[in-house]
């Protein structure tokens, strides 16, 4: 399943630099908007990954994990 965040984007001095509005922290730039979108994917995916492996350290054992829909 696919799920779907907002970039906000800009060019700024020949850069291209965008934040996921979603997730504090998650950002990055390039020097075209396709290579902003792309690095953007990889901070984000790797953003997941990180929150997802520090969640499941802090509950350690006898966990459920449950979809929140908002």
């Amino acid at each position: 399943m696919k799920k779907q965040f907002t970039a906000v984007i800009k060019q700024d001095s020949g850069w291209w630099i965008g934040w996921i509005e979603e997730i504090p922290g998650v950002n990055s730039q390039g020097r075209t908007k396709a290579e902003l979108k792309r690095n953007l994917r990889s901070a984000l995916a790797e953003a997941l990954e990180f929150n997802r492996e520090a969640a499941l350290k802090a509950a350690v054992d006898n966990y459920a994990e449950e979809a929140i829909l908002v």
